[in-house]
């Protein structure tokens, strides 16, 4: 007899046949797209909002969202600084800093000898805007986005159109082929550059010209229901939160009427923002046709008013609860609007964030987690490097939680750069607040597990990051007395949402780990096109319909 015994061949030759049939039986794909995909970036967005006020939602935003679309429910961001820019760069490329180049909403360059803001350019003009604004487009980016890629794949008869209130929020998920605009506060108009058009087209121009914000600031902000039922947050008036200028305390209600006609910049700090946002979009889906014909369209939409607000009052502020149960609403009312101009089951829908946000310090000390903000110790570094190595003013630059040395002063002295590096992250490790400091050129000798290690790697870009890498205590932050804000790779900045409904979207979830970078290698997947040039991510298969 053969020394294979029968019976585990036969097992094996029933599997085979098994995953042939499971293979077989899967449908052929059949063409077919969706008319129109519609990304929606929530700025600060932490994965638990998702369910923290779920017994006060309604039943056809977030609910809506959860019964009917699949939720990645563990899905992080895989590189260390969890901020705006890299957030929105890293959905839409599916890769990290390291790639793409965003490695913050701003950077210094070396080469230039100055601060570079993600999306300058100076080579373009504002349209729409006053005449000192600031031209942006998507020059500092690398790689191309999914936009950029279904652009490509359809010969550019797709339509692709990112709106926000921030610039960074519409410009790079629209990618350096679609169209862009984000909003301008000094006339409160929504504005672009001349990187897409000469002029904004007229439904654009006359969208603004219906001052909407003085509409919205008549309202003022009260809360939706009485104070008293936002059990979920900590009370009203607390000397952490952050106030307006003007107000005498950080309370309910906000008064915006002393801002019509005079401020329209205020409109960010509320949940206002969110809904002129949605406004905009849907002008621009009407206008632009999005989702009217057989080639799928793109409308890409940031809400930034979150950020702002959740940056002011924090995630445990009555004013952030009230913000969600009015963006619940939003979302309801956009997706009736889909419903009705593309077709209930013509539009995928996904919606994550550019990150989370940190408890504000004194909120946590409160409740006896003893944490606090912390100030740069840059002054202290200069002199204990000059007494040192008589390099005068060795930080050029700090930003991002990374230190950039002053080469200048270095050579002038004739001292070893990389001497200086590893003292100066030993000076930092020795502070109570620091997990860690290391220079770049010692990452291969770091303590720090893998994975955090391959987090630092990700977002470290050599033309772009600096020398020293700081990293901060679990809830410790750079800040002052009031206020929270964002940027390691911690859960409470790198955990966020991630949910898709729509076309082809099987209702469901999972707890297994995805990344941010899977979001536009998903859409890949889904749409048939190629991924984006830098994209390190992987499909997320549940999500993916079968045919």
């Amino acid at each position: 007899m053969n020394k294979f015994s029968a019976k585990p061949l036969a097992v094996l030759m029933l599997l085979m046949v098994l995953g042939f049939q499971q293979f077989t039986t899967a449908q052929p794909y059949n063409g077919k797209r969706p008319k129109l995909v519609v990304g929606l970036v929530v700025d600060q967005m932490r994965w638990d909002f998702l369910y923290r006020y779920y017994s006060r939602y309604g039943e056809g935003g977030f609910k809506r969202l959860i019964a009917q679309g699949f939720s990645a429910e563990n899905t992080l961001i895989p590189y260390a600084q969890s901020i705006t820019a890299p957030g929105h760069a890293c959905v839409y490329t599916g890769s990290t800093p390291a790639i793409n180049g965003i490695v913050g909403n701003d950077w210094f360059d070396a080469q230039q000898g100055k601060g570079v803001y993600c999306v300058e350019d100076d080579s373009v003009q504002i349209v729409g805007g006053v005449a000192n604004s600031d031209p942006m487009s998507p020059k500092n980016l690398f790689a191309t986005t999914i936009t950029d890629e279904l652009r490509l794949a359809t010969n550019f008869q797709s339509k692709v159109v990112g709106v926000a209130i921030k610039d960074r929020g519409a410009i790079l998920p629209a990618g350096h082929t679609g169209t862009a605009y984000w909003y301008e506060g000094a006339n409160g108009s929504f504005v672009s550059s001349t990187w897409y058009m000469n002029a904004l087209p007229a439904w654009a121009q006359d969208f603004n010209n219906k001052k909407l914000v003085d509409e919205y600031y008549k309202k003022n902000w009260n809360t939706l229901y009485p104070v008293d039922s936002y059990t979920l947050s900590d009370i009203d008036n607390n000397p952490y939160e952050g106030r307006t200028s003007g107000d005498a305390a950080p309370v309910f209600p906000h008064d915006l009427q002393r801002f019509i006609g005079k401020d329209y910049g205020a409109i960010r700090s509320t949940p206002y923002g969110n809904t002129l946002t949605l406004d905009f979009a849907k002008e621009a889906l009407k206008a632009e046709k999005l989702g009217a014909d057989a080639v799928t369209d793109f409308l890409a939409v940031s809400l930034s008013s979150t950020d702002y607000i959740g940056h002011q009052y924090g995630p445990n502020s009555i004013e952030i609860e009230d913000t969600y149960l009015r963006l619940d609403k939003d979302l309801a009312e956009f997706f009736k609007f889909l419903d009705a101009e593309v077709g209930k089951n013509e539009y995928v829908f996904f919606i994550t964030a550019d990150h989370g946000v940190a408890h504000v310090p004194a909120y946590l000390s409160k409740h006896n987690i003893k944490v606090s903000t912390v100030t740069s110790t840059a002054a202290d570094i200069n002199r204990k490097v000059l007494n040192k190595f008589g390099v005068p003013s060795i930080i050029r630059s700090f930003g991002n939680s990374q230190v950039y040395l002053n080469y200048r002063n270095i050579d002038s002295v004739g001292k070893n750069a990389n001497e200086i590096a590893d003292f100066i992250a030993q000076e930092l490790k020795k502070l109570p607040y620091m997990l860690d400091a290391f220079s770049y050129h010692q990452v291969a000798n770091l303590t720090l597990s893998t994975m955090l290690k391959e987090k630092f790697l990700l977002g470290f870009n050599p033309a772009r990051s600096g020398d020293i890498q700081i990293v901060l205590k679990p809830g410790y932050f750079y800040g002052g007395n009031s206020g929270t804000t964002h940027g390691t790779m911690y859960p409470y900045d790198a955990h966020i949402p991630m949910v898709f409904m729509g076309w082809g979207i099987t209702p469901g979830r999972t707890n297994r780990v995805t990344y941010m970078t899977d979001i536009s290698a998903t859409l890949a997947a889904l749409l048939h096109i190629q991924m984006p040039s830098g994209s390190i991510g992987s499909p997320i298969v549940e999500i993916l319909p079968q045919h």
